[in-house]
């Protein structure tokens, strides 16, 4: 499955879900999500975007580490359903927004915690969600570069090397 379905499936889920074990649970898939991703990313995505999505993937490790690994069945985990990364773009916007909602999430149940041990695992997948979002946004801001730069290029064949416009003759 795309990966923009499968983080607006993830999306839908951590918003309907309820109660702290299935919120844990929601984050837990979201960060396994943007593990596998950056994991995709780091293999076969744009050279620019190598680097960036292996540290995102270690972040999105990180974060499911500090969480107890929910009960799934094999079917359930999103990202083992992850067979395609069509639009690296769309895919790393959805995914920014995933990881913010996380962040939310996790924020909310650290408000309610009752225990210094949920707390802090809290705080600690807060932090695992934050830097993993900035890796997004490092990939998202090395994309619009890329583009940018791809797009003068352009316009520097028709324009000559010193971006002044060739005669026509």
């Amino acid at each position: 499955m795309d990966a923009v379905r499968l983080i607006l499936t993830s999306r839908r889920a951590l918003a309907g879900s309820a109660g702290r074990a299935e919120i844990l649970t929601e984050v837990w898939q979201a960060q396994a999500l943007a593990q596998a991703i950056g994991s995709r990313l780091a293999v076969s995505g744009p050279p620019e975007l190598r680097g960036e999505a292996l540290g995102l993937t270690e972040l999105a490790g990180r974060g499911c580490g500090v969480l107890e690994a929910p009960d799934l069945d094999h079917a359930d985990l999103l990202a083992a359903r992850l067979t395609a990364l069509e639009d690296a773009r769309a895919s790393l916007l959805d995914l920014g927004a995933l990881l913010g909602e996380v962040g939310i999430a996790l924020v909310a149940l650290a408000s309610a915690a009752d225990d210094q041990g949920t707390y802090w695992q809290c705080m600690e997948a807060i932090d695992a969600a934050d830097e993993s979002r900035d890796r997004v946004l490092e990939m998202l801001r090395k994309l619009a570069a890329r583009e940018e730069r791809e797009e003068r290029e352009a316009r520097g064949e028709k324009e000559g090397v010193a971006g002044v416009a060739l005669p026509e003759w």
